[in-house]
């Protein structure tokens, strides 16, 4: 048939992937290749915020935009992303009378510095990294954890030194108003899509708040979790134990495992004792969830995170719950991880009692 030029993969189309798995490809030689005309593939389309809320000063280690996740394209080879603390972004949107999965700044490790362009309400939630507001005319204010408050023109939210857990959450009433690129606003930082342009924040950014719906008073709290420097983690074994020694299937359940330093939004690679193969050490790639321990050649296990492939090579010895997943997001290389197997209905039951 006729040479017929397309783009393979473009985020201004639904789906993104002009392939699926099991169709057939052909490939045929052409002198050129037709210029492409329209919006530039793998950009999404800009969408003008209705109003400037903050400019960054400072970006911080790493600051994204999350929401609660990019579902439905897995099977296009588009991770799901978003937050990975769930639990203390919609504890953070709660507070300023969003909706759960509004997007807000995910903060790792150490926060950004904001100066305010209008009055706003703001909430921070997930780890202390001791958030402080500079006001001009009534000095510093250090910001409780877990609550929301009210910043006025010319403040500035700044943060002084992590000290407990790894991400925190910070919503503005009216959510981050930042285009939709396949149902979400998160950040997908290894495709550079999503968010903020695809990246981390940096000096310079405007950031905007979308229409107020709820409106509430600042000022409110919630009670913040135990912030944990080593995580027992339930764990439903599978889909691939019977791949393993029933002597891993024991050490998974009572070893201890440090978290390692190369953990990342994609994974958490822990250190400790190894996980012994029972057979091939690779598979035919699989889907992959939220949770899921996989096992490479050299038995560490690496738990799969918000940013992880859609598929994975390597045998999973188990699954860590969803409930559990909030605990792991707060570590930092050199905490700690046990694991504790439980009944698929146990697991079930947590998740359905999660906040």
């Amino acid at each position: 048939g006729r040479a017929e030029h397309r783009t393979l993969f473009d985020l201004n189309t639904d789906p993104p992937s002009f392939f699926v798995s099991g169709d057939r490809v052909r490939f045929v030689p052409v002198d050129a290749l037709p210029e492409l005309v329209g919006a530039e593939p793998n950009r999404a389309r800009a969408a003008a915020s209705s109003r400037v809320s903050a400019v960054v000063e400072d970006g911080g280690l790493l600051t994204t935009i999350q929401d609660l996740g990019r579902f439905g394209y897995q099977r296009y080879g588009v991770p799901v992303a978003g937050a990975m603390d769930a639990t203390a972004l919609r504890a953070a949107n709660q507070l300023v009378g969003n909706d759960p999965g509004a997007a807000a700044l995910e903060c790792t490790v150490d926060g950004p510095r904001l100066r305010f362009e209008e009055t706003a309400v703001v909430a921070i939630a997930g780890a202390d990294l001791a958030a402080v507001v500079e006001r001009s005319d009534l000095g510093s204010w250090r910001v409780p954890p877990w609550s929301s408050f009210l910043v006025r023109p010319g403040n500035t939210l700044r943060f002084e030194g992590r000290r407990t857990g790894a991400r925190t959450y910070i919503a503005f009433a009216g959510g981050i108003d930042v285009p939709v690129v396949l149902g979400s606003r998160s950040t997908y930082l290894t495709g550079g899509f999503g968010g903020y342009e695809g990246r981390p924040l940096r000096a310079g950014d405007r950031l905007g708040a979308g229409p107020i719906g709820r409106r509430v008073a600042p000022g409110s709290r919630l009670a913040a979790p135990p912030a944990p420097f080593e995580a027992l983690l339930r764990v439903i074994l599978g889909p691939q134990q019977d791949h393993f020694t029933d002597e891993a299937i024991e050490t998974l359940a009572g070893a201890t495992y440090t978290v390692g330093a190369a953990s990342d939004r994609m994974g958490y690679r822990l250190e400790g004792p190894m996980l012994r193969h029972a057979g091939p050490k690779e598979i035919v790639s699989d889907g992959m969830v939220l949770g899921a321990i996989q096992v490479p050649p050299n038995g560490l296990p690496i738990v799969m995170m918000a940013d992880r492939a859609t598929t994975g090579g390597y045998p999973k010895i188990a699954t860590v719950t969803s409930a559990d997943i909030a605990q792991l997001a707060q570590l930092v290389p050199g905490d700690r991880v046990r694991f504790a197997p439980v009944a698929l209905d146990e697991a079930r039951a947590q998740s359905m009692a999660r906040p």
